[in-house]
């Protein structure tokens, strides 16, 4: 029985991806996000047939271990944009490091004046990053990795949501730029964006989304201690 809760877990999340992906493609509706709908869809269908997180669970963990390989994937339209990485190779660093920067302190100093709990604070700053990054980072500062991961959901969730749209009205069209901006900002998610722009907007996505991960690993333990 479990093993056909997970195929069925399986197919309903590939269903509803597929689905809210053709469906943003033709109508390009930042209203239309791929993973809110998804979500909210998935737990509607689960609640509707009496399910489980836990039932859902262990197809959710096969999904997870897919990402690995997807992510490696990634590496395909980076290879074929080399030529923009040797192009702009200062430009991209300089740009996913004070990004990662901006990130990391504007978070940290708006939960300070919100007057949060420091495990809460520390949780918060590496919300950009991915989550294989984000937790291990929050565990060692003194952080909650559970609350770092669903900061790390809800920061790609919004980024995601609003990411493409507001560099639209900032009239930011350097398909580089849209791309990095939306890597550093919001990881994955935005990498699943600006794949859908085009294929360097994605390249470079992918990139900034590794780079952003390594900085937030080196700067945080040093920018944390100084700002709390």
């Amino acid at each position: 029985m479990q093993q056909l809760i997970t195929v069925f877990g399986i197919a309903l999340t590939l269903a509803c991806y597929v689905f809210f992906r053709q469906l943003y493609l033709q109508y390009r509706n930042p209203l239309i996000n791929v993973v809110v709908l998804s979500m909210t869809v998935i737990i509607a269908v689960l609640l509707l047939c009496g399910l489980t997180f836990e039932d859902y669970k262990q197809g959710e963990a096969i999904m997870t271990y897919l990402l690995g390989p997807a992510t490696v994937a990634l590496a395909v339209p980076l290879y074929k944009n080399r030529h923009l990485v040797r192009q702009y190779m200062w430009a991209i660093l300089a740009g996913v490091g004070l990004g990662s920067i901006a990130s990391m302190a504007t978070a940290l100093l708006i939960a300070r004046l919100g007057g949060l709990p420091k495990e809460v604070i520390i949780s918060l700053v590496p919300k950009s990053a991915t989550i294989p990054f984000a937790a291990p980072i929050a565990q060692l500062l003194g952080g909650d990795p559970a609350l770092a991961t669903a900061f790390v959901v809800a920061t790609g969730t919004f980024g995601a949501l609003l990411g493409l749209p507001i560099l639209t009205w900032l009239k930011i069209k350097n398909p580089v730029a849209r791309g990095l901006a939306m890597g550093t900002v919001a990881h994955g998610q935005g990498t699943a964006m600006a794949l859908t722009e085009g294929e360097q907007q994605g390249a470079m996505a992918g990139m900034a989304m590794g780079l952003a991960g390594v900085f937030t690993s080196l700067i945080a333990p040093i920018l944390i201690p100084i700002l709390i």
